[in-house]
């Protein structure tokens, strides 16, 4: 049976699919857009395949199956997708560098699902600015609701704050006595998380007894558990 995660990434790409197969009509006037010719379209990516979230670099590697299987198809209106696919490490100046790659030298169409908060924050107002689309961006902080001041970035997923009153909710029922500690990370992804936990809590914010935050360039969070701990109220 498909995992919910490898459904999720295939109804990604489909979406992207289907993106770039409406914009090859649109190109088709046009002959054509950067990144796409009458034989390819290029789609740009950047998955922390190394570093502190090297694990979600298996999105990545499965969007680039799912695009080979389409071209094994015939690919979308006989195009061939070309994924570009860079690691940034899960660091925002080599997200940067690395989209800069995708915009500058490779010349991609489009970059699609790129992964992270401060990966995307760190490119979004550069893309913008080339008028490159970035498109259902992997994360689910608030800011990608911006149409108007970013009318180029597009996200997809629940919003973290609502992901983190979920959680509230199941904690006020299931360990009503609780005492809560929060470690969270001191970025935009942390802050909506933590923003939403405290609000699903509502009258219950007392809960929480601790917070600290930690930054992403930290190699281990082992010194924030230990200090967290050490309260042990």
């Amino acid at each position: 049976m498909l995992s919910y995660q490898k459904l999720r990434i295939a109804a990604l790409s489909t979406a992207v699919i289907a993106f770039a197969a409406t914009s090859g009509s649109a190109l088709a006037q046009k002959k054509y857009d950067t990144g796409a010719t009458d034989k390819e379209i290029k789609i740009g990516n950047i998955m922390p395949y190394s570093g502190p979230a090297s694990s979600y670099g298996q999105i990545g590697k499965t969007e680039a199956a799912y695009f080979k299987m389409i071209n094994d198809q015939g690919g979308i209106n006989g195009r061939m997708i070309n994924f570009i696919s860079y690691d940034d490490a899960y660091s925002p100046p080599k997200a940067v560098e690395q989209t800069r790659k995708l915009i500058e030298s490779d010349e991609v169409l489009f970059i699609f699902n790129s992964l992270g908060t401060p990966s995307n924050t760190a490119t979004q107002k550069y893309m913008n600015a080339k008028k490159v689309p970035q498109l259902f961006v992997a994360t689910g902080a608030s800011k990608w609701d911006e149409p108007k001041k970013f009318p180029w970035t597009m996200g997809w997923q629940p919003s973290y704050q609502v992901e983190a009153k979920i959680y509230a909710k199941y904690l006020m029922k299931e360990k009503p006595d609780a005492k809560i500690a929060v470690l969270y990370q001191n970025d935009d992804f942390g802050k909506d998380y933590l923003a939403g936990f405290k609000a699903g809590l509502g009258a219950k914010s007392s809960m929480i007894i601790a917070e600290e935050s930690y930054e992403i360039s930290e190699p281990t969070v082992d010194s924030h558990i230990v200090k967290l701990k050490s309260l042990n109220p």
